[in-house]
């Protein structure tokens, strides 16, 4: 069946930017990246073995400043210095007329005092995460928000002098930008917290910024999409509805594309279980005019092919891709029989698995996965959390 999925078919965004087709690379933590965040031979090796098949390659994010750092070895796009190395990048991923992305965000709470190297770390309000060993962290005053959406809009203008296609805003997986929407980490009384358009402000604030930067830098079409995560599980914490009316914000400020990050594409409330209607339908329902890009346990074709039928615009590869860097090319080579679903120690180095990713996808499986990886041609336990979710797809 050469050439008969719909996935395989082109899209054109509102910005004028054209896709070869609707598979997409979401971005996955590799930890391949130096201490200070400059892109690594092992990096551009690994981008290189996987790039070229999808429409779309969004890249493990990179931080926008110093105190935004969630892990060891991240990317970062916080300073002039790092744009000839994010340059190689963009250049390597886009191979065959794939489009580079790169995801950028700040950690915020997310992170802990020895990433940052003594600092602590920074949150909208000084409420630590629901997980072990959090530390608490401070509260950002008024000029570091100003300053922290300033660093956003230098990090895009960073993006597209480096020659990116374009800038994902990680507003998902309970980082800085999600902070500031949920209600258990934002806590404030001022013009940034309080009531759900204030919790909005912030991310708005963002997103304005990095428009701007799009506005005064590139000089040919360019991308802004902005990742989010429909629910959170804390209480109180983001539910269903409040995401729904986020949508419709950011929908009227006519992003190229939401990517709704979620353990498996078809997920229901893991609030509401009464309520068995997939939140990507009740997303779809609001977010008409902006294309989605819809996550979590696609690893067949017949898989993405049933995300682009419902009338989502992209289906993301991930784990699959680290499995099959040449997925697409199969598919359209009419040679799906030959994709790879498993992952044994001897391809690492066919893949560019070096240790500190390998390790990583270890410590992701001993933790339970949200969709089966195979490691060591040994299936793991599938468990559907959005805590999954913030450890695979960075």
């Amino acid at each position: 069946m050469i050439m008969s999925y719909q996935f395989l078919k082109p899209y054109t965004f509102r910005s004028g930017v054209t896709v070869k087709n609707r598979i997409a690379i979401p971005p996955m933590t590799e930890g391949m990246s130096l201490e200070n965040g400059e892109v690594s031979t092992d990096e551009l090796n690994y981008f290189n073995i996987h790039t070229g098949g999808a429409g779309m390659f969004i890249t493990p994010v990179a931080n926008v400043n110093a105190l935004g750092k969630g892990f060891e070895g991240e990317l970062s796009v916080a300073d002039d210095k790092f744009i000839p190395g994010l340059a190689k990048l963009a250049a390597t991923i886009k191979q065959n007329g794939t489009k580079a992305i790169l995801q950028i965000f700040s950690a915020g709470r997310m992170t802990n005092s020895r990433i940052l190297r003594g600092h602590q770390p920074v949150s909208a309000s000084a409420v630590a995460a629901l997980r072990p060993h959090a530390e608490t962290p401070r509260a950002l005053s008024e000029d570091e928000i100003e300053q922290t959406i300033t660093d956003f809009g230098a990090a895009t203008k960073r993006a597209i002098l480096a020659g990116f296609d374009g800038v994902e805003l990680h507003g998902a997986n309970t980082y800085l930008l999600q902070q500031f929407f949920s209600p258990h980490s934002n806590r404030r009384e001022d013009q940034w917290g309080g009531s759900l358009e204030n919790r909005m402000r912030f991310p708005v604030r963002v997103i304005e910024a990095a428009q701007q930067a799009i506005a005064d830098t590139a000089t040919s079409p360019f991308l802004l999409g902005y990742r989010l995560s429909p629910e959170e599980i804390e209480e109180p914490g983001i539910r269903i509805e409040d995401t729904l009316k986020f949508v419709s914000k950011l929908n009227d400020m006519k992003l190229d594309y939401l990517h709704i990050s979620m353990g498996n594409v078809w997920r229901p409330s893991l609030n509401n279980h009464d309520d068995k209607e997939p939140l990507i339908t009740k997303i779809q329902r609001v977010s008409s005019n902006t294309p989605l890009i819809s996550v979590g346990n696609v690893n067949t074709p017949a898989d993405a092919e049933k995300v682009i039928e419902a009338g989502i615009t992209f289906a993301a590869i991930g784990r699959e891709s680290i499995r099959e860097p040449h997925w697409v090319q199969k598919v359209e080579a009419g040679t799906e029989q030959s994709i790879r679903y498993s992952l044994s120690l001897a391809d690492l180095e066919e893949l560019g698995i070096k240790t500190p990713f390998f390790e990583f996808l270890k410590k992701t499986n001993d933790a339970g996965a949200d969709q089966k990886f195979d490691v060591n041609d040994s299936q793991t336990k599938a468990v559907d959390t959005d805590k999954i979710d913030v450890a695979f797809r960075k």
